[in-house]
């Protein structure tokens, strides 16, 4: 980026990280910030929403990472974020961190492109929509099985779109993984660029293996949005492709 001085200017970007710590997000935003620092960026890395509601300190970043998982965002920050990526900020993110973020804010998932509602498994598992000691509780006693440290994770193919002209993910190979498998729901305006099937368990299983997309792209007004949902754990993070095609991600859909 070269300033109106005719210096070069790093570009700017924004990592905002809490919520359910299952997900790792103090590891994931470490990550992310060291990537996007060797990429040459200036990043500003926080653990709250404060500056969130700054509009004018948003459409300054060229980049927001968010790595958040559930938890409840004010209105007026996600309109904030809104605002910014509308104006040609970018947004990036993986996994829960970024579209299981807020399950009661629409327009945080109207913005993302999708919302998580499943991990279909190799057995049928209820979800808790809300993960408090009370619902815990409740599920530990009567459904067992989903303390199983591995219930949710499964061996899946990771498909890219062959068709596909999108550089983040040109030259890549398909490749296997075992981790949380995301079924997602989706906005159909959305970029597809890999995908896994999905041949869930129990009543769903009557619709068949789904084509699930794993990787996409969308566009917000001027800004650009980049997703992938795998990123379970840090170390899923550190498989070549997924290190890859992250990091690709985070440069598209920068201003």
């Amino acid at each position: 980026v070269t300033g109106k001085d005719g210096k070069t200017m790093k570009k700017k970007a924004f990592i905002f990280y809490g919520g359910w710590e299952g997900h790792e997000p103090e590891l994931e935003s470490a990550r992310f910030k060291r990537w996007l620092e060797e990429d040459g960026y200036e990043v500003d890395r926080v653990d709250c929403f404060d500056k969130t509601f700054d509009l004018d300190y948003m459409k300054s970043m060229d980049l927001i990472v968010p790595c958040w998982t559930q938890g409840d965002i004010p209105d007026p920050a996600a309109f904030t974020i809104s605002e910014a990526v509308e104006a040609g900020t970018g947004l990036a993110g993986c996994h829960g961190g970024m579209c299981d973020s807020f399950r009661w804010n629409v327009e945080w998932q109207f913005m993302t492109g999708s919302q998580w509602v499943s991990h279909p498994g190799d057995q049928l598992l209820h979800h808790i929509s809300y993960l408090t000691e009370e619902n815990l509780a409740y599920v530990a006693k009567n459904y067992p099985r989903n303390n199983d440290p591995d219930a949710f994770q499964r061996d899946q193919k990771i498909e890219f779109v062959r068709n596909s002209s999108s550089p983040i993910t040109e030259g890549l190979e398909d490749f296997m993984v075992h981790t949380e498998q995301y079924y997602l729901h989706l906005d159909p305006c959305v970029n597809v660029l890999a995908t896994t099937a999905v041949d869930s368990q129990g009543a769903h299983r009557a619709n068949g293996v789904v084509n699930m997309p794993v990787i996409y792209t969308k566009l917000w007004g001027k800004g650009r949005i980049f997703y992938s949902s795998l990123g379970h754990k840090d170390y899923i993070l550190e498989i070549p492709q997924v290190e890859t095609f992250m990091r690709r991600g985070f440069r598209w859909a920068s201003r």
